[in-house]
């Protein structure tokens, strides 16, 4: 049974729509979490949001690949601060689509040229990206993103 004070205070402290936006399109990297014949397998990504979903470049000859291959279901965090009343991020859970080509070169390709422009925008302070055809691109369209921002809140309670 879920407590209705935890429930509370999650609605709280999620961040609006536009909080969402801005701090998914302003922070850098995310930790990906996917599912191996081994268990759960963490790894950190660079990524970009265009505001209904989160594209990672992905090398196509890595266990988060073959993981995704086998099982596309990830969960996706984005956080950022280092004191408890600065804490804040979002948990983005669905299952990632590839798109465009496997690998990916530089040949033109709708699908993916915003996704693209984001990242060399974010990345390489350009408009256009290298492509050494061992990476490809995923996909996610969260069907559920849970976000939290301490700073609504302030200090926790001393415990001294």
């Amino acid at each position: 049974m879920t407590d209705p004070q935890h429930q509370r205070r999650g609605r709280k402290i999620a961040m609006s729509k536009a909080e969402l936006d801005d701090f998914l399109a302003g922070e850098r990297t995310c930790r990906v979490a996917t599912m191996s014949p081994l268990g759960p397998h963490v790894t950190p990504l660079w990524y970009v949001w265009d505001g209904s979903a989160i594209w990672l470049t992905s090398v196509v000859r890595s266990q988060r690949w073959t993981d995704l291959r086998a099982d596309p279901r990830v969960a996706i965090v984005v956080d950022a601060g280092e004191q408890y009343d600065d804490l804040r991020g979002a948990e983005l859970r669905g299952s990632v689509a590839i798109i465009g080509e496997v690998p990916r070169t530089s040949a033109i390709d709708e699908r993916v040229a915003g996704a693209e422009l984001l990242f060399a925008r974010k990345y390489m302070s350009g408009n256009s990206m290298h492509h050494d055809g061992r990476h490809a691109w995923l996909r996610l369209v969260p069907e559920q993103i849970v976000s939290w921002d301490y700073r609504k809140i302030g200090r926790p309670p001393s415990f001294a």
